[in-house]
Protein backbone atom coordinates (compact mmCIF):
# COMPACT_ATOMS: atom_id res chain seq x y z
CA UNK A 1 0.00 0.00 0.00
CA UNK A 2 2.89 2.65 0.33
CA UNK A 3 4.10 2.11 -2.81
CA UNK A 4 1.04 2.99 -4.60
CA UNK A 5 0.57 6.22 -1.85
CA UNK A 6 4.32 7.43 -2.74
CA UNK A 7 3.31 6.76 -6.40
CA UNK A 8 0.19 8.66 -5.83
CA UNK A 9 2.54 11.42 -4.05
CA UNK A 10 4.98 11.90 -6.81
CA UNK A 11 2.11 12.55 -9.38
CA UNK A 12 1.22 15.64 -7.45
CA UNK A 13 4.11 16.94 -7.60
CA UNK A 14 4.50 20.04 -10.25
CA UNK A 15 7.69 19.93 -12.12
CA UNK A 16 9.37 23.40 -13.59
CA UNK A 17 9.08 25.00 -15.67
CA UNK A 18 6.54 22.85 -17.12
CA UNK A 19 3.84 23.57 -14.28
CA UNK A 20 4.03 27.22 -14.31
CA UNK A 21 3.70 27.74 -18.14
CA UNK A 22 0.73 25.55 -18.46
CA UNK A 23 -1.07 27.43 -15.38
CA UNK A 24 0.28 30.83 -17.06
CA UNK A 25 -1.14 29.85 -20.52
CA UNK A 26 -4.38 28.38 -18.58
CA UNK A 27 -3.92 25.10 -18.08
CA UNK A 28 -3.52 21.59 -19.60
CA UNK A 29 -6.87 21.39 -21.61
CA UNK A 30 -6.10 25.03 -23.38
CA UNK A 31 -2.62 24.01 -23.92
CA UNK A 32 -3.78 20.55 -25.29
CA UNK A 33 -6.10 21.92 -27.71
CA UNK A 34 -3.25 24.96 -28.82
CA UNK A 35 -0.77 22.04 -29.46
CA UNK A 36 -2.83 19.08 -30.40
CA UNK A 37 -2.59 17.02 -27.95
CA UNK A 38 -4.68 15.28 -25.39
CA UNK A 39 -5.01 16.93 -22.19
CA UNK A 40 -3.58 14.26 -20.22
CA UNK A 41 -0.31 14.43 -21.83
CA UNK A 42 -0.02 18.14 -21.02
CA UNK A 43 -0.76 17.12 -17.44
CA UNK A 44 2.68 14.47 -18.05
CA UNK A 45 4.58 17.57 -18.49
CA UNK A 46 4.23 18.21 -15.21
CA UNK A 47 4.88 15.04 -13.80
CA UNK A 48 8.09 13.49 -12.76
CA UNK A 49 9.92 10.80 -15.21
CA UNK A 50 9.89 8.53 -12.34
CA UNK A 51 6.00 8.48 -12.32
CA UNK A 52 5.62 8.43 -16.17
CA UNK A 53 5.88 12.37 -16.88
CA UNK A 54 8.27 14.22 -19.06
CA UNK A 55 10.02 15.89 -15.28
CA UNK A 56 8.87 19.35 -16.11
CA UNK A 57 9.99 19.73 -19.43
CA UNK A 58 8.28 20.41 -22.61
CA UNK A 59 8.57 18.74 -25.95
CA UNK A 60 10.57 20.74 -27.70
CA UNK A 61 8.02 20.42 -30.91
CA UNK A 62 5.22 22.25 -28.66
CA UNK A 63 7.52 25.49 -27.48
CA UNK A 64 7.14 27.61 -30.48
CA UNK A 65 3.34 27.28 -30.34
CA UNK A 66 3.01 27.87 -26.96
CA UNK A 67 5.19 30.94 -27.52
CA UNK A 68 2.82 32.24 -30.05
CA UNK A 69 -0.40 31.32 -27.56
CA UNK A 70 1.68 33.29 -24.87
CA UNK A 71 1.79 36.18 -27.33
CA UNK A 72 -1.85 36.31 -28.58
CA UNK A 73 -2.88 36.33 -24.38
CA UNK A 74 -0.41 38.58 -23.61
CA UNK A 75 1.97 36.86 -21.70
CA UNK A 76 5.42 37.56 -21.81
CA UNK A 77 7.26 34.31 -22.72
CA UNK A 78 10.46 32.93 -24.25
CA UNK A 79 12.31 29.95 -24.83
CA UNK A 80 14.65 30.33 -22.67
CA UNK A 81 11.43 29.71 -20.40
CA UNK A 82 11.34 26.55 -21.32
CA UNK A 83 14.51 25.67 -19.94
CA UNK A 84 14.90 23.87 -16.35
CA UNK A 85 16.21 25.77 -14.07
CA UNK A 86 19.04 23.58 -12.92
CA UNK A 87 20.93 20.83 -13.71
CA UNK A 88 18.62 18.40 -11.66
CA UNK A 89 15.83 19.49 -13.46
CA UNK A 90 17.59 18.30 -16.84
CA UNK A 91 18.46 14.92 -15.49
Amino acid sequence: MLDGWVAMALRSVAMEPASRIISALGGPAAVAAEVGVHRVTVSKWKMPRSAGGTGGIIPIQHVRPLIGMAKRVGIDLTANDFLPENEEDAA
